[in-house]
């Protein structure tokens, strides 16, 4: 089965360019023989972005002009308009597409290939403030498209599923879920992970905070508490890294800068700039815990990449989070600095003699997640095909 890719830029979405190499990483290890996954790209997106995706077997690359960001809009507007934008169209017939993977992408009713719609998130509901009215009407027009045009839906998550079918009811009884896994970690000693630590001028101690500074993931709040923590005699290091780019705000990162500066907290609240993934393995590896305070997820990345790695985790209060993870996680307030800064003085490290065991056991789960991630997501994509070709 060839099956089109549409490629996420990392640059763009993090998380979801993790998502998708996590995805298409899962099949090809799992259906070696059965998937074949054609990656499209624009000739806007660096040709380092495909690395990944181009070490793995069987997978093709396909760069076109068609698939670049600034025809995104167009593309959009021809596809819900004319029925297909003929363009992408003409080139899946090229490359002999069985089925499509659509995400913040919808190539028409009439595209005439089965096409499996991904909904992230529906955040945009939730914290409106964030989005433009522009980009909100964008992905209500987006999803609704989809919903109309009888696309299978994926949700990552019972939250979000809960979300889909409360916000569109037309969806309910056709939603499909398929938890999100991360491929079993590759073997790390302790020495070479805090050598890795060591590069970046990290303490012993430190807490990881690895998501994109994007403004629902909260990095404010994070600076808020360790400002209150200083205030009460506390010390601390929080170490945060990702991509410093938000097209919803701009001035988002410059602003987090300055709350640092303005707050005297530079020594214990770290830029370390967009690091190798590699390196974000070694630091959650030797971290004390990982920080997630966004204000909304769909299925955090990160989070999982540290639940394969027995990380301990310090999560905001979310329904996905405690969905994710269970209640192994210690939860704090989202909205409130009070509550993380206490959450953060009340953690204990684990020695690290526990948190190997514990690693040995979250990588043997990992195994077992990731390979239900490919069958699941095999199971929706069969039944898609079927129910269209038939």
């Amino acid at each position: 089965m060839r099956i089109a890719f549409p490629l996420i830029s990392a640059e763009d979405w993090t998380g979801g360019h993790n998502y998708l190499l996590s995805l298409i990483t899962a099949l090809v290890t799992q259906y070696p023989e059965k998937v074949t996954p054609i990656i499209f790209y624009g000739q806007d997106i660096a040709i380092e972005e495909t690395y990944s995706f181009a070490c793995l077997p069987r997978v093709e690359l396909v760069n076109s002009s068609a698939f670049n960001r600034n025809r995104r809009l167009y593309s959009l507007a021809v596809s819900v308009t004319l029925g297909a934008d003929f363009s992408i169209k003409k080139l899946m017939q090229q490359h002999r597409i069985d089925i499509i993977f659509e995400v913040a992408q919808f190539f028409g009713v009439r595209i005439g290939i089965p096409a499996i719609a991904w909904m992230p998130d529906f955040q945009h509901r939730h914290i409106p403030k964030f989005f433009s009215k522009f980009a909100k009407l964008k992905r209500e027009i987006g999803f609704l498209a989809q919903i109309n045009a009888g696309r299978t839906l994926l949700l990552s998550s019972k939250d979000a599923c809960s979300d889909c079918e409360r916000f569109y009811p037309a969806t309910k009884g056709k939603t499909h879920i398929v938890q999100f896994a991360v491929p079993p970690p590759l073997p790390m000693s302790f020495d070479v992970a805090r050598g890795i630590a060591d590069s970046y001028g990290l303490p012993k101690n430190f807490f990881y905070l690895p998501n994109q500074f994007s403004i629902h993931k909260n990095h404010q709040l994070v600076a808020n508490a360790i400002k209150i923590i200083r205030n009460q005699g506390g010390r601390l290091v929080v170490a945060a890294s990702g991509s410093t780019l938000d097209h919803r705000d701009l001035n988002n990162y410059t602003n987090l800068c300055n709350q640092i500066k303005t707050l005297d907290i530079q020594e214990n609240f770290r830029f370390l700039g967009f690091i190798p993934y590699q390196h974000v393995s070694a630091l959650m590896q030797v971290s004390d815990a990982l920080i997630n305070p966004s204000l909304f997820e769909g299925w955090s990345t990160t989070v999982e990449e540290a639940r394969a790695l027995g990380v301990p985790l310090i999560l905001s209060d979310l329904a996905i989070h405690r969905e994710q993870v269970g209640e192994i996680a210690h939860f704090f307030d989202r909205w409130s600095a009070d509550s993380l800064a206490e959450t953060l003085t009340k953690f204990r490290s684990i020695h690290y003699t526990e948190r190997e065991r514990k690693k040995n056991d979250a990588t043997a789960d990992s195994e077992r997640r990731f390979s239900e991630f490919a069958e699941k997501f095999m199971k929706v994509t069969e039944a898609c095909y079927r129910e269209v070709v038939a």
